[in-house]
């Protein structure tokens, strides 16, 4: 049957004033036409600002008629091409074209066990930070050629069970280490990094915090999401200002005495049934203890922690407030979701603070028992003297 598609046709010959290439049996080169020809515009040298920008781009017309002229010879494809516009005697000598391999041989040369992070980006002698997230790593180690300079390594969502004697050891400039959303049971061998100020353990199946001494640099310490039943063994760290535990299974805040430089403590979502051993804590400006089931404050619960900014204590079980009447510095007050009825206990905790901006009740009595007026009541027991700017996630009108 005959093919209904049109046979496509040659372009019909170019005129006489432009380029008419001549073919030689012994050269590539393509030349101006005869003088006898009409005289013709000249055309420059396609270039940038500084001459030639390595790219010879030449009208598609030209390269038709080079394709159509036949001029390149078998065995001849190797060698220079010279290509001269009309009017100039000056040619442009155009390297032959190199063939580069596929990309799945590029690494044939090696052995299958090379670290070839190592040769990236100059990796192995002055990257200082190096992100290897959400791989599937299972050993720490080869990291040694990065020693001298490496301060930042994240290792985070892969799949590490342990930490080696020697994985670690030679970092000994690392400032920051997230070992987050792993599989390791124990925290071990990180005695070397003595200068580490940051260190993560997020969602890994940790059940003891240990292995934790020389590290007296460290300011921010996470553990949350773990198997933790107590507070313990942190007492090398003398510098930690941040202390993240939230979602383990903590019963009792004890053991906290020899953090007294600590300014942020979160322990939500998990067992605590009351708020205790604080008192070496002065430094400290914010808590949250959401998600637990602590039934009181108790009046000297932050009786110790006058620099106290922010209390978040929702979702829980309290039915009155105490112990917060002497905190006239704190900004934010988070209480929602408890058993909270009083607006007379409201004010007498509150009241007489100047800083306070922020207090979330939605969800106690307080807010469900007076859906229409409890804006206002909350303003009204606070007081003009607070510096009151929000009430739950609604800001207040100020004109």
């Amino acid at each position: 049957m005959t093919d209904p598609t049109p046979t496509p046709t040659s372009p019909p010959p170019p005129p006489t004033s432009d380029l008419a290439p001549t073919t030689s049996n012994n050269s590539s080169t393509v030349s101006s036409s005869s003088a006898a020809s009409p005289p013709t515009t000249t055309k420059s040298r396609p270039t940038n600002r500084k001459g030639w920008d390595g790219k010879l781009r030449v009208d598609e017309l030209e390269l038709e008629r080079g394709a159509d002229d036949g001029s390149d010879s078998e065995g001849e494809e190797e060698n220079e091409t010279e290509i001269q516009a009309d009017g100039d005697d000056n040619a442009v000598v155009v390297p032959p074209a190199e063939a580069i391999d596929a990309d799945e041989d590029l690494l044939d040369d090696y052995p299958l066990d090379t670290q070839f992070y190592q040769k990236l980006n100059g990796a192995s002698q002055g990257q200082q930070r190096l992100c290897l997230r959400q791989n599937a790593i299972q050993e720490i180690a080869g990291l040694t050629p990065l020693s001298s300079r490496l301060r930042d390594l994240d290792l985070y969502d892969n799949l590490i069970r342990h930490i080696s004697r020697t994985g670690l050891a030679a970092l000994v400039h690392l400032t920051s280490l997230d070992l987050s959303f792993n599989k390791i049971k124990h925290i071990r061998h990180l005695a070397p990094l003595v200068h580490l100020t940051d260190l993560y353990f997020v969602q890994n199946k940790i059940s003891r915090i240990e292995g934790l001494q020389g590290l007296t640099r460290v300011r921010n310490l996470e553990l949350a999401a773990n198997r933790i039943r107590e507070i313990e063994n942190l007492e090398p760290l003398t510098g930690l200002e941040e202390l993240w535990l939230g979602k383990n299974k903590i019963t009792e805040l004890k053991n906290l005495s020899p953090l007294t430089n600590l300014k942020i403590l979160s322990i939500q979502s998990n067992r605590l049934t009351r708020i205790q051993g604080l008192e070496a804590l002065v430094n400290l400006e914010e808590i949250y203890l959401s998600h637990n089931a602590i039934t009181d404050i108790g009046e000297d619960a932050f009786r110790h922690n006058p620099n106290m900014h922010v209390i978040d204590i929702s979702s829980n079980l309290l039915a009155h407030l105490t112990g917060l009447a002497h905190l006239t510095r704190l900004h934010e007050f988070w209480a929602s979701n408890n058993q909270l009825a009083s607006f007379d206990e409201l004010e007498h905790q509150l009241r007489q603070n100047s800083e306070l901006q922020t207090v979330y009740l939605e969800g106690n009595p307080l807010q469900t028992e007076h859906a229409v007026t409890y804006r206002n009541k909350v303003r009204l027991a606070l007081g003009p003297g607070t510096a009151l700017r929000q009430i739950d996630a609604t800001y207040i009108r100020t004109s």
